[in-house]
């Protein structure tokens, strides 16, 4: 007897599995926790295939369906066998996708990130790549279809975000080069093609006057000593804020007057450890903060725990309490005072950039060793502090510059 909707609907589940016919190789399975399902016979009922489950698949939708597999087996199909294929076909096409592949090279290369950059990145993969590339087999990408998202995002006013969205989308190509999935990297076609972010300057001071100020008010500072001390510390070394407040004891090198940063909390990855030559005055500094910070791992701990770095607004935080607005000084002025008035008294600018762990251009410069231009250094960072504390005591302050203090 041919089943109905009702019927279908009010049959109760057993202690066991049962199957009711609705004739012509087609039977609904009941389960014993109430779950319902379409399941076609064939060649006797030696084979099966499940065509789907109820209600989701309804009454004539599987019957519809039954129709057209008793047809594919007619033709000659193993029809059971088919649908193990394509669900092979699909997991495989799935591997195979940007989104997957992106995923896997994410859970590989973010392990050393900060939380605030893995955020980032996901953010953007997951909002303004995913949900228009995603499910796509990362061989079959286009150039045009990866400058579609791109425009999306210039249309939006965001051109910074644009670009560092190709930088990661390439990345990701070239993870799946290495890995065999993907033949070329279509990211890299688009170097160019949506226009260049304007780009943002960093409030800082320039002045002699203002920096002479600014020195005074960072001596005076009231507040907490372990963030005074990581204040006081910042224009001297003139690092990245990220990288001052992720220093490490083990770090330090006292004996040789050293801040040796690892090559994994530099922005820049892949360029050795990045040497800090570090003037008496730092050296004094960490001195004052280890009395308080010695038993912790790092040189700026939280505030609320050991075990964690110094808050990434601190510094910026500490400066508002100095009366300077985010558009007068941050943070990260810090290393455009230093490079603006050390290229101005004349020292080396390949020592400068040094310095400031910034990166060439070319390649082939990139590949200096971590050391090179130390003596110098070493010589520009104590004449660095100098400057300072001459500016901060009121004293007329005459550049000692390169020239001057002599080559290496």
């Amino acid at each position: 007897m041919l089943l109905t909707d009702k019927k279908v609907q009010s049959v109760k589940p057993r202690d066991k599995k049962f199957k009711m016919s609705d004739g012509d190789n087609l039977y609904l399975q009941v389960l014993p926790t109430g779950g319902k399902s379409w399941i076609f016979r064939y060649r006797g009922s030696s084979k099966e295939v499940t065509i789907g489950r109820y209600p989701t698949v309804t009454l004539k939708e599987a019957r519809l369906k039954r129709d057209d597999l008793k047809r594919k087996v007619h033709e000659g199909v193993d029809v059971a066998t088919e649908k193990k294929l394509d669900k092979l076909k699909q997991r495989y096409s799935d591997e195979r996708s940007l989104k997957a592949i992106g995923r896997e090279w994410y859970s590989k290369h973010s392990v050393d990130w900060s939380d605030k950059q893995k955020l980032r990145v996901e953010n953007r993969l997951e909002k303004d790549v995913y949900p228009f590339l995603g499910n796509k087999d990362i061989n079959t990408i286009k150039a045009p279809e990866l400058l579609m998202v791109l425009k999306r995002l210039e249309s939006r006013g965001v051109l910074e975000t644009a670009h560092r969205v190709r930088g990661i989308c390439s990345r990701i190509f070239r993870y799946a080069i290495a890995t065999g999935r993907c033949e070329r990297d279509p990211a890299a076609d688009l170097i160019g093609a949506i226009p260049p972010a304007s780009k943002k300057h960093l409030a800082t001071i320039t002045d002699p006057k203002k920096i002479a100020v600014l020195m005074r008010d960072i001596r005076d500072y009231w507040g907490n000593f372990v963030v005074k001390c990581a204040l006081q510390f910042s224009p001297l070394v003139f690092q990245r804020p990220g990288e001052i407040r992720h220093a490490e004891w083990k770090d330090i090198d006292f004996d040789n007057a050293e801040w040796r940063i690892p090559d994994h909390k530099m922005k820049e990855k892949g360029r050795g450890v990045h040497i800090v030559p570090l003037s008496t005055q730092a050296i004094a500094i960490l001195k004052e903060v280890q009395q308080i910070t010695g038993d912790c791992n790092y040189v700026f701990p939280s505030n609320t725990s050991k075990t964690r770095p110094m808050s990434e607004n601190t510094i910026n935080q500490a400066l508002r309490r100095l009366g300077y607005g985010k558009d007068e000084m941050t943070a990260h002025g810090f290393r455009s005072m230093a490079s603006t008035i050390l290229n101005e008294q004349g020292w080396s600018s390949d020592a400068i950039e040094r310095q400031l762990a910034h990166v060439e251009a070319s390649e082939v410069r990139r590949a200096y060793n971590h050391a090179k231009h130390l003596p110098e250094r070493k010589r520009m960072m104590q004449a660095w502090a100098d400057y300072l504390d001459g500016l901060a005591n009121g004293a007329e302050v005459i550049a000692i510059n390169r020239g001057q203090s002599g080559n290496e």
